[in-house]
């Protein structure tokens, strides 16, 4: 226990001043903790040397939280806007059941760590009563102009036990003086006033939109800006650190800050994912994405997503709210790849956070401890292929002690290296978690799990970076013994942690494809469930096919489906699609874009847009290939975030000549903008081989008309 704690203190040391003094000096004046502790023998005790960049206490802070909230709330959850144009009414802001306390608590329920809140979107609109603008709550009907939606949340944070944060955004659509040097005193006016009167804040936020047109104080005109040199970040960076010394800074442009986005909102990052970028010159996607394994700073990667498709509340999207399912695959994507995960939830213009979204994330909640509940590797045996000097204290043990400040290590210039963990009996697993001790540096490239199953050897996963932290899934294995190596490195490894979990199966409905070509997919979010389906209509069961891969089948047929745990025996709710006749002789006539196939692929996460000739509105005219006597149509508008060209009222026409035409069918698709999923439409039979579908409106009152896909029902042949 001595040994340990003295260990421990001298890689505090050794920690506290690497990067700081040149080696010949660390190992110099400190050289009683780094390299000159002798045990029972000649064999010294070398604390290993940092690999690269290390990250900073704060930045280690702010790593180890790896779950919290973004709040949106605004004027622009009272206009339905994404982003509002700066002269939004003042008037609109009045939350009449406004609760930060709800907020907090839903957020500390569902596992968070803190919540960041947008203090002032690009609206330029104020949570707080800024004495430098009059467009604040200050001047909003909100508790007769008395309220501060940032002094609420964050003593509402403090109650909860939660970290709170701070979004400002830079671009200010209001502002008289926007895209000049005056506001950028203005700027940090307001972000003196948010980081000195609501006590600590953990992260400031300063997101990337960087200007174009907006009312500007009345100019309503298009203003651009230098994003790299405008906001003289150099300065408003000690500004930050002046006011708050325990914060960390967000920010996709300018100086390089203290984290960084990972190029998408869509809830992942890149595989691999290095936790360094280079302290100045260009980002381009690819390094925000993946990090650069050769950079010269360590700028850890953060995921932005929101639980619903966008970030502001708008009704339509009560239908769209991510499932845990989704949010699952979320977190393997983001904590699961060594990065932190900032989920937003927005705001109700009530002041409400919608029950959907509460139920939702509590339940993801639940889900994500549930499934690492029990690390099923805790101080279990263990054998290292190598073990720096020979030493206990650097022995495989420390591999799954529980403590994250003990490491596994090999000698210096060891870079492939291997660690056997052994159950006492057959084990069912299904998910790998692994750390490095990044205090030191990221060092490991790649590696490997195989399980030992019925007296042999069988590769179970891999993986690339590890960092932080690393989760793999994969289907249950029952092992005896699994075996974790590390395949490449940049320096000698050094792994804190290693978990075994069997997780829960997320039993999601599955879902059912088919190409163009009548290939049919089946697939469920999580890995793991037994798929297995029908192709009768009939009611699946156990003893249904088992899916085990894409199979073709054409014509007219109902597929059911159901994802399946062998472990728990159950079974999830049914999947089904009613597949027509089969889509292989279809063509798109007097279209010569290729990328409008997406109209027939089968897939509905592809879709095309056409817009209108001539004024007039577009149409879409499909050859079947065939007669066949049609007696409807179904239309999948564009499911995509941001969807467009979504028809509400449509003409139907068909033939058999293409040149000889009969309007079959005139009409409107009630609510589809509220309820954007498959529509569908029935006629009076008929025989043709020809059907033109022609947009007599949309939702956003233009010419152009969304596609995801388009079927036909067909009745059998008089």
């Amino acid at each position: 226990m001595i040994l340990r704690m003295l260990v421990h203190a001298m890689r505090a040391l050794g920690c506290l001043f690497s990067g700081l003094l040149p080696t010949a000096i660390r190992t110099g004046i400190f050289g009683l903790a780094l390299v000159g502790w002798f045990v029972s023998g000649e064999n010294p005790i070398i604390i290993p040397e940092p690999c690269g960049p290390t990250p900073s206490k704060l930045q280690l802070r702010w790593q180890e939280m790896e779950y919290y909230a973004f709040i949106h709330f605004s004027l622009n959850t009272y206009t339905d806007q994404s982003w509002g144009f700066g002269d939004e009414d003042v008037e609109l802001f009045d939350p009449k059941d406004l609760d930060c306390r709800e907020w907090a608590r839903i957020c500390k329920e569902a596992g968070m760590k803190g919540i960041i809140l947008t203090a002032k979107h690009h609206c330029g609109f104020c949570l707080w009563p800024s004495a430098h603008t009059e467009y604040s709550v200050k001047n909003a009907p909100w508790k007769g102009g008395k309220g501060d939606v940032v002094r609420e949340l964050a003593e509402a944070c403090r109650e909860y036990g939660l970290k709170f944060g701070v979004y400002l955004s830079p671009w200010d659509r209001n502002h008289l003086e926007f895209g000049r040097p005056e506001y950028i005193t203005f700027f940090r006016k307001q972000l003196t006033e948010l980081l000195s009167n609501y006590g600590p804040v953990f992260e400031v936020w300063f997101d990337g939109a960087h200007g174009g047109d907006g009312y500007y104080g009345g100019a309503y005109e298009t203003r651009n800006i230098d994003r790299t040199t405008y906001y003289d970040w150099k300065n408003t960076y000690k500004l930050v650190r002046e006011l708050q010394p325990d914060i960390v800074i967000w920010n996709d442009g300018g100086d390089r800050a203290d984290l960084r986005w990972v190029g998408t909102e869509e809830g992942y990052v890149g595989d691999p994912n290095w936790s360094l970028l280079n302290a100045v010159g260009e980002v381009e996607w690819r390094m925000l994405h993946y990090g650069l394994e050769s950079g010269d700073a360590w700028v850890p990667a953060e995921v932005n997503t929101s639980i619903r498709p966008e970030w502001f509340y708008h009704p339509i999207e009560d239908t769209k709210v991510k499932t845990v399912p989704q949010l699952l695959d979320t977190y393997y994507h983001s904590i699961g790849r060594n990065a932190t995960l900032l989920l937003n939830l927005p705001i109700m213009p009530d002041g409400r956070i919608h029950s959907k979204d509460e139920s939702v994330l509590l339940a993801f909640g639940r889900a994500v401890h549930e499934a690492f509940a029990e690390n099923l590797v805790l101080r279990v045996g263990s054998d290292a292929s190598n073990v720096r000097g020979g030493l206990e204290i650097y022995g495989s043990a420390n591999a799954v002690d529980g403590d994250k400040e003990t490491y596994w290590a090999t000698d210096d210039g060891v870079k492939t290296a291997s660690l056997v963990l052994k159950f006492d009996k057959p084990t069912r697993i299904n998910r790998f978690l692994a750390q490095e001790y990044i205090r030191l540096g990221q060092r490991v490239r790649s590696f490997t799990l195989e399980a030992f199953v019925d007296g042999a050897w069988v590769s179970v996963a891999k993986g690339t970076t590890i960092g932080y932290k690393r989760i793999l899934r994969f289907s249950s294995i029952e092992a005896t013994k699994i075996r974790f190596s590390i395949t490449d490195a940049k320096a000698c490894p050094l792994i804190s942690e290693v978990g075994v979990f069997n997780a829960p199966l997320i039993l999601d409905v599955p879902s059912i494809f088919r190409s163009q070509q009548g290939e049919v997919a089946i697939s469920t979010t999580d890995i793991g469930p037994i798929l297995f389906y029908t192709t009768d209509g009939s009611e699946p069961t156990t003893d249904s096919f088992r899916y085990d891969g894409p199979f073709v089948l054409d014509g007219r047929v109902t597929i059911r489906a159901i994802a399946h745990d062998p472990d728990s025996g159950k079974s999830s709710a049914v999947g089904q699609e009613r597949f027509d006749g089969s889509k292989r002789l279809w063509k798109l006539v007097g279209i010569d874009d290729t990328s409008a196939s997406a109209v027939l692929d089968g897939n509905p996460l592809t879709a095309w847009h056409q817009g209108g000739v001539d004024g007039q509105n577009p149409n879409l005219t499909i050859d079947l290939g065939q007669t066949l006597n049609l007696s409807g149509f179904r239309y999948l508008p564009d499911q995509n975030k941001w969807s467009r060209g979504i028809i509400t009222k449509y003409r139907v026409h068909v033939s058999e000549d293409a040149e000889n035409w009969k309007m079959v069918n005139e009409g409107e698709f009630s609510n589809i903008r509220n309820n954007p999923v498959w529509q569908i439409n029935r006629f009076c039979p008929v025989l043709a081989r020809f059907i033109r579908l022609s947009m007599l409106g949309n939702t956003a009152g233009d010419e152009e008309a969304g596609y995801a896909e388009i079927e036909v029902i067909t009745d059998q042949p008089q």
